[in-house]
C-alpha cells in the first residue's frame, strides 16, 4: 500500500498479453503528427491505430508489445514512447530498436528488452512474462523462453528510479557538472 504523495517502483518484470507488430515500425505510426499536439488523454486513444485498431481500445495493463526490426525508427520524439507508456502495457520486446526510441524508453521509465527473433516466438494473444532486469522472456502459451542481455547498468537504474527526471532528482550527484573551464 502507498500513501498519498508516493509512487511504486517501476516494475521490471511483465506479465500479459502479446501485441505482435512487425519489422521497421516508425514512431509517427505509433503517434501519428496530427495527435502530438494533443493531450495524452487523446493521444492515448490513438497509439498504433492504424497498425492494429483494436490496440487503443483493448490493451491492458501489463500487456507486453512485441516488435520486429528497428522498432521506434526514424523521429527521435519522446511522445511515442510518453504514449505507449500511458496505455499502461508492462514493456516493449523487440528483434531491435531504433537506439533513440531504445534510449527514450529507459529516460521515461517504460521497460524495454531486445531479443533477436522474437517476433517468431510470439502470435497476438499469447501471454508472455518479461524480466527487463534478468534479460528473461517466456511464452506461456507456447513454451518459448530466451534469454538476452541487459540493458547497461546506469539505464537499468534510470528506469528503476522512474525515469530520468526522477533519478536526477533521487541522485543528484550523478549529474553534477565539475567547476572550471
Amino acid at each position: 500500500m502507498t500513501t498519498a504523495g508516493t509512487e511504486l517502483p517501476v516494475q521490471v518484470r511483465a506479465e500479459g498479453r502479446c501485441w505482435k507488430f512487425g519489422d521497421n515500425i516508425p514512431t509517427d505510426r505509433l503517434v501519428k503528427t496530427k495527435y502530438v499536439v494533443e493531450p495524452m488523454s487523446v493521444i492515448v486513444q490513438h497509439v498504433l491505430e492504424d497498425l492494429n485498431p483494436e490496440f487503443p481500445r483493448r490493451v491492458r495493463p501489463g500487456d507486453v508489445v512485441v516488435a520486429g526490426k528497428h522498432f521506434g525508427q526514424s523521429s527521435g520524439r519522446a511522445v511515442a514512447v510518453k504514449a505507449l507508456k500511458a496505455t499502461g502495457i508492462g514493456c516493449v520486446v523487440a528483434d531491435s530498436f531504433a537506439r533513440t526510441f531504445y534510449r527514450n524508453c529507459f529516460e521515461v521509465g517504460l521497460p524495454a528488452l531486445e531479443i533477436p527473433g522474437v517476433t517468431g516466438l510470439v502470435a497476438d494473444g499469447d501471454t508472455l512474462e518479461v524480466d527487463v532486469v534478468a534479460g528473461t522472456f517466456r511464452n506461456r502459451t507456447n513454451g518459448e523462453t530466451r534469454s538476452a542481455a541487459p540493458a547497461d547498468a546506469f539505464l537499468l537504474e534510470m528506469l528503476q528510479a522512474g525515469g530520468l527526471i526522477k533519478l536526477a532528482a533521487a541522485r543528484p550527484e550523478l549529474f553534477d557538472r565539475p567547476s572550471g573551464g
